[in-house]
């Protein structure tokens, strides 16, 4: 069952909400569908493609928070915290991952994963490290 789904660069992928594990995260982000911005691939996180969100204040606090998300597993970076050292940021893994900053390791809320095609999320992602920024939507299933 897929609740979304993510455009990344015409590659079509579909994913579930973490409802009962990320309530709060979840609601919000149902708020921002459909969303469209720019993914780049990480500096400092391993394979993971991120979306820089700057200062936006999503209203929410950790749930669900993980430092190692696994590939397909989506996490938002709150921002807003005091004494954070990174802006509001969404990550997708797509292969080892420790989420971390120029200054060390966060943590972000897991609220989305993505339920197949594994394989070529990491060839898309792989892509945006070699070839650069791509466009990506999240939109209702």
């Amino acid at each position: 069952m897929s609740d979304i789904t993510i455009n990344i660069g015409g590659d079509i992928f579909q994913a579930r909400f973490e409802t009962e594990a990320a309530p709060q995260t979840v609601a919000r982000f149902r708020h921002l569908v459909p969303y469209k911005d720019r993914i780049i691939h990480v500096r400092w996180s391993g394979e993971a493609c991120w979306i820089p969100m700057g200062e936006r204040d999503l209203s929410i606090g950790y749930e669900n928070a993980t430092s190692y998300p696994a590939p397909g597993q989506i996490i938002v970076y709150p921002g807003g915290i005091p004494g954070a050292v990174s802006e509001t940021e969404i990550l997708v893994a797509y292969g080892p991952c420790c989420f971390a900053s120029k200054a060390g390791q966060l943590a972000g809320n897991h609220f989305l994963t993505i339920t197949a095609d594994l394989d070529r999320l990491a060839k898309v992602c792989r892509s945006v490290l070699w070839d650069g920024a791509k466009d990506i939507t999240f939109s209702a299933a």
